[in-house]
């Protein structure tokens, strides 16, 4: 177990390790009885009486009621306390930082948007930053000392030799050599940063339709276009965080694209981004396609598109499939994974009709022959992942009774 103490095969370490599985079972399951832990973790009901006792002593188990309607007497019901600890997650856009706070059995206790238009910061990104979490932790009628853990999901990565933010030049104000130091200043919690598709691929593993899957790709296509690499169980982030930035993937059928990171563009997002849909639909005789922010606008022309089974609509979503496997061929060629999840607003308002033309155009592209499904996480997908991933940590350290 992560953090634990002491001797393997020690009392004190074969304690914390029953006492982690009952936590983590009573997490999965909800209320159990003592009886039922005990068949569960194999323990004797002796043992499994003094752990339950051990953990509520603890403050990490409460009781919760007792069985009903089932033959004989009723059991007392035990529970992972909520209040043992909490922990937040920000997911961090140019146009605002979404927060959210939830207590240690992962219930959203707490949200709060902080809009931050223009394309200059609002105020210090420190000041955002804080603010956008008081709002959650307030709203969750918590203090900031509270949050055990805080993970914050952006566009790019964090170069792990130089501190600074990389592939996400359209975030304003994000890019000073000192940031991280003023944020792990101002905040009373551990702090992580990690790039928002990672942390959508974290939620879709944990929660969604990568579940039980140890090699996946995640597919992302919203306000930008890029992937998430799943090896092994775990996420790829490369040398400085840059694993996954399809968007700037040279690819057949656009222009090259120099100086990408200024640009902050490439082949992959100039072909099959959000923004590239409309003028797609126009060319292949679609009316009216939808205007506005180029994110809402592509994902209800997709959705229109799927809707329609024949015409230029059709024609359109066909056209966007080839375009989305034709750099998916190239990621599926050199990763060869077992499964491919479409995720982010470009691609699921487009459902199984949009999954199958992608699937049969993949199929024709590239030699191995992943299962590409929808992504189940639809609600804040990126938050989900960061309060995931800060939830991970926080149970590691909280959950450990071998201290």
């Amino acid at each position: 177990m992560a953090g634990t103490t002491g001797t393997p095969g020690t009392p004190r370490v074969l304690r914390a390790m029953n006492d982690r599985a009952a936590l983590d079972l009573l997490l999965e399951h909800g209320p159990l009885s003592r009886t039922r832990i005990g068949k569960l973790t194999g323990l004797s009901k002796p043992t499994a009486s003094q752990l339950l006792a051990r953990l509520e002593a603890a403050g990490l188990v409460r009781a919760t009621g007792t069985s009903e309607g089932r033959p004989g007497p009723s059991a007392q019901l035990y529970a992972v306390d909520p209040a043992a600890a909490h922990a937040a997650g920000l997911d961090v856009t140019p146009a605002r930082i979404r927060a959210a706070v939830a207590d240690i059995t992962g219930r959203t206790v707490g949200e709060y948007e902080l809009p931050t238009p223009g394309r200059r910061p609002s105020g210090p990104v420190v000041r955002q930053v804080t603010d956008a979490l008081d709002g959650a932790v307030k709203a969750a009628g918590l203090a900031r000392g509270d949050v055990h853990r805080l993970v914050i999901g952006t566009p790019g990565a964090f170069d792990p030799g130089t501190g600074r933010l990389r592939y996400a030049s359209h975030l304003p104000g994000w890019h000073s050599p000192t940031l991280l130091d003023e944020l792990a200043a101002a905040l009373p919690m551990p702090v992580e940063y990690e790039n928002d598709v990672n942390l959508v691929a974290l939620a879709e593993q944990r929660l969604g339709a990568a579940r039980g899957h140890r090699d996946f790709v995640l597919l992302w296509n919203q306000e930008g276009l890029g992937a998430a690499l799943v090896l092994g169980g775990r996420l790829h982030r490369g040398w400085t965080g840059g694993a996954g930035e399809v968007g700037f993937l040279p690819v057949p059928g656009t222009p090259l694209v120099r100086q990408v990171t200024r640009a902050n563009s490439g082949g992959y997002q100039e072909l099959a981004g959000s923004q590239a849909l409309p003028a797609l639909a126009r060319e292949l005789g679609v009316e009216d396609p939808p205007t506005g922010p180029p994110a809402e606008a592509a994902a209800e022309l997709v959705a229109r598109a799927a809707d329609h089974a024949t015409g230029p609509h059709r024609t359109f979503l066909a056209a966007y499939a080839t375009r989305l496997a034709t750099g998916l061929a190239a990621l599926v060629s050199v990763l060869d994974p077992e499964l491919v999840v479409l995720s982010g607003t470009s691609l699921t308002a487009g459902g199984e009709v949009l999954r199958a033309l992608v699937q049969a155009e993949l199929e024709e592209l590239a030699a191995s022959r992943p299962r590409l499904v929808v992504g189940d996480v639809h609600e804040h997908p990126v938050l989900r992942g960061a309060l995931e991933s800060a939830l991970a940590s926080t149970r590691d350290e909280v959950f450990d009774t071998s201290r």
